[in-house]
């Protein structure tokens, strides 16, 4: 299937630069994937979408500040160049005290180049005593296939995610023209386990109290971990889906949260996931590793009867996974792209806020 078909053309003013204080103001557009019928609501209405007995699954990874800015040093090289600055984007841990990063400059990067960081940190080995910490990496390996290096730090990697809190910044999407001044704004807000370098931000909509009314409702809520990485948001630049590869991305999901949907379902009720992130941990069937799952047409959904989400960039894998799902029970699979689309353009002509900061859709 082409590429191309996923494309829409969005106004630039319907790209949200905030998000909507308080969350659950956002708005949400529900959508019945079998009719294609549409409905307006505020997010908060979803309390009286849901059931009681349905079981909401949210991804708990937490965010943390991967970018960083550092300083290319004259070490193992012979030209005498002055010190270069250089910004580093850190993606996960590989094996021992590897990251697999983006970096700017990156094709001027050398492998065997050191980098030395700003910022004096107070690493995990350092806290009690709050004394700095010195960080630098060498560049190991330069990746062509997909523009990634290898960097090898001088410390453990979680000494490194705890420095980064302190000097790094949030890698907010580019389409975000500002860094938000409260980090906390680019978390869920039942976020816990650090290893994103993405908002899952289908779950910035919630809130504690909404959260509290959906549980007295009679909702059910369940927990897994996919940590954000290239894999979600990196755009299809090949003109057909099907060559397009995903990056690997960490997920964990606990058996006693597949028995809870089995239960569920069993009931007589739906289990909804919040997110695509969520779904793509669900429908990788792992309990623990890395998956590059790439749902498209044509898949057959395993764990997920409904799904809350944002709205997304043309021609992106999570564009690609929305219709899928939408299709699902179509005879025609293209039929959920339509539908899709249908929705999105109406969203557009109702003046909904689009993408990371932006409004819900809920798809039921």
């Amino acid at each position: 299937m082409q590429t191309a078909l996923f494309d829409y053309h969005l106004p630039e003013d319907r790209i949200a630069q905030e998000p909507m204080t308080p969350r659950d103001h956002s708005r949400l557009l529900v959508l019945d994937r079998e009719t294609g019928e549409i409905n307006h609501r505020r997010f908060f209405d979803i309390v009286d979408e849901l059931d009681a007995g349905d079981l909401l699954i949210a991804n708990e990874s937490k965010v943390f500040k991967a970018r960083l800015k550092g300083r290319l040093i004259d070490e193992g090289r012979s030209t005498g160049s002055p010190l270069r600055a250089v910004e580093v984007f850190l993606i996960r841990p590989d094996q021992d005290n590897d990251w697999i990063a983006l970096a700017k400059p990156g094709k001027k990067l050398q492998v065997g180049d050191v980098v030395e960081f700003d910022g004096d940190g107070v690493g995990a080995s350092a806290a009690a005593d709050c004394a700095p910490m010195y960080v630098q990496a060498t560049i190991k390996e330069k990746r062509d296939a997909d523009g990634t290096i290898v960097l090898t730090f001088n410390k453990p990697p979680n000494e490194i995610v705890e420095w980064t809190d302190l000097v790094g910044s949030v890698p907010v999407p580019p389409y975000v023209k500002a860094t938000p001044s409260n980090t906390s704004q680019y978390q869920t807000v039942y976020a816990k386990t650090v290893g994103s370098v993405a908002a899952p931000t289908a779950g910035f909509h919630f809130t504690p109290e909404l959260i509290e009314k959906l549980k007295a409702k009679g909702i059910q809520f369940a927990t897994v971990t996919l940590h954000v990485g290239l894999g979600t948001f990196r755009p299809v630049q090949t003109d057909d889906i099907d060559d397009h590869v995903m990056h690997e991305e960490w997920v964990s999901v606990p058996k006693e949260v597949r028995q809870r949907i089995k239960e569920v379902r069993a009931s007589g009720h739906r289990a909804i996931a919040v997110g695509t992130t969520t779904v793509r941990a669900l429908e990788s069937n792992l309990d623990e590793g890395f998956t590059n799952i790439f749902i498209k047409p044509g898949y057959q959904f395993t764990w997920v009867d409904g799904l809350i989400t944002n709205f997304h960039l043309p021609k992106s894998t999570l564009l690609v996974l929305i219709s899928t799902f939408i299709g699902e029970h179509h005879s025609d699979p293209d039929k959920g792209r339509h539908i899709a689309l249908a929705a999105y353009e109406e969203a557009i002509k109702q003046g909904y806020r689009f993408y990371s900061f932006g409004d819900a859709m809920l798809v039921k």
